[in-house]
């Protein structure tokens, strides 16, 4: 009997093995690596990028001419009739007229109130645009890697928590039974220790249940299969030595929001130069080389040709335009107004968001060494009890609730880690230091 029960044990202990072995390990590092290369949102940001990065070309801001080929051929079939000044008259059915036109024209705009270039440096400032966009998408994605990730952890954790509870529950309740067996237990105290045992049960199947919820959520924010099982590491490490004031100057130099209001205002300003150039002169060149041919059957010409070179310039200037350019101008000047209160609305909010996340993250921080603390106090304090249950000097009940704040005290410091690791992520999330 004693060797059935251990070739049991090591037929279960292999397949516990295998099971784990057949789970992929995902590191964090491997979970962001997968995001960034599969995640929907940053793909079309890469892809918003490159089409502001194609957009930056001279040609696009008007600096190069423009060069058209062009043919026309026109016929036609008529009755025609003419009458000449001395009386005669010519008259021919079904006369047929052909003229055909073609060549090359080329056009160039060599001044346009400086317009073009103010263009083309906004081109460059949308592209500038988005790359902040592109970062900001990643920093985010990669934020909330993060916060699955070590939301998993902590899942992880209260699963081997809710494990060693019911390892507890099980054995005070063969303990109660066999007490009971003897006589020094009722049948209520197995009936409680029996409540207790399947209480635990029961949070545990809903424990798993978050688990495996969670799971899901990180295999769609890496956009691969939802069904990919996988494990993850078992420890939350945070950083205890970030400072506030060190943040608040990372902030301020590379948060992607507030990067992209100050880009904005640059964009606003550029509007304005490209506005203001309407009040200058606007001077082109033109030039081409045209062919033409053309047959008559009646008139006194019935065939020509010809063909050359044709060159010029043409100069506008905007003398009135029912005080358009005026309001243009005002319209533009407001908008860069706009632009600066957003910037100091976004460095405001960027600041005290900064504040309150730094003070939630020392809270979290003293919380965790308050419950390091009540966790060994109550592991210590359900040893004893542990003893003097089993002497019998103390109630079911009262192993019970020293039982729970064991358990509840360990899911206190997961729940704090879990959440200073939180904060810590927030901080370098506004701070633009996201690693990924």
């Amino acid at each position: 009997m004693k060797t059935k029960n251990i070739l049991k044990s090591l037929v279960l202990f292999l397949l516990c093995i295998a099971k784990t072995s057949a789970q992929e390990v995902l590191t964090l590092e491997d979970a962001i690596k997968i995001a960034l290369e599969n995640n929907f949102e940053i793909k079309i940001a890469k892809n918003n990028l490159k089409i502001n990065e194609t957009n930056v070309a001279i040609g696009n801001a008007g600096m190069l001419p423009s060069a058209t080929a062009s043919v026309v051929d026109d016929n036609s079939i008529k009755n025609s009739s003419q009458t000449r000044q001395d009386g005669t008259t010519t008259s021919l059915d079904n006369a047929k007229n052909n003229s055909l036109n073609y060549g090359v024209s080329l056009n160039w705009t060599i001044f346009d109130g400086m317009r073009m270039f103010a263009k083309y440096d906004q081109l460059k400032e949308l592209q500038n645009m988005g790359d902040a966009q592109l970062k900001w998408t990643i920093i985010n994605k990669v934020s909330s890697v993060n916060s699955v990730y070590y939301d998993l952890i902590q899942e992880q954790q209260k699963l081997s928590d809710l494990d060693s509870t019911i390892v507890i529950s099980q054995k005070r309740l063969e303990f109660t039974k066999n007490r009971y067996t003897i006589g020094k237990n009722s049948k209520l105290d197995v009936l409680n220790a029996q409540v207790d045992l399947n209480t635990d049960l029961g949070n545990l199947v809903k424990e798993k249940q978050a688990y495996s919820n969670a799971k899901t959520l990180l295999n769609q924010i890496l956009a691969r299969d939802l069904k990919t099982d996988f494990v993850v590491s078992d420890k939350i490490n945070v950083d205890r030595k970030l400072q506030l004031d060190a943040l608040m100057a990372l902030a301020e130099k590379q948060n992607p929001e507030l990067e992209m209001q100050i880009i904005n205002k640059k964009v606003a300003e550029l509007e304005l130069k490209q506005i203001k150039g309407d009040r200058y002169p606007t001077i082109k060149l033109n030039t081409g080389y045209n062919f033409s041919d053309s047959h008559s059957s009646l008139g006194f010409t019935s065939e020509s040709s010809a063909h050359g070179l044709n060159y010029g310039f043409s100069a506008s200037l905007n003398l009135f335009d029912g005080d358009a350019q005026n309001r243009n101008e005002k319209i533009a000047k407001m908008q860069i107004d706009n632009s600066k209160l957003a910037i100091d609305q976004q460095l405001i909010q960027l600041r005290s968001n900064l504040i309150v996340a730094y003070q939630v993250y020392l809270t979290n921080l003293d919380l965790i060494d308050l419950e390091v603390n009540n966790t060994a106090i109550s592991k210590q304090n359900l040893e004893i009890t542990g003893e003097k249950f089993k002497i019998g000097t103390i109630t079911s009940v009262e192993f019970r609730a020293a039982q729970l704040n064991y358990i509840n005290s360990r899911i206190r410091l997961s729940d704090a880690q879990f959440q200073a690791k939180l904060s810590e992520i927030t901080l370098r999330e506004l701070a633009g230091n996201l690693n990924f």
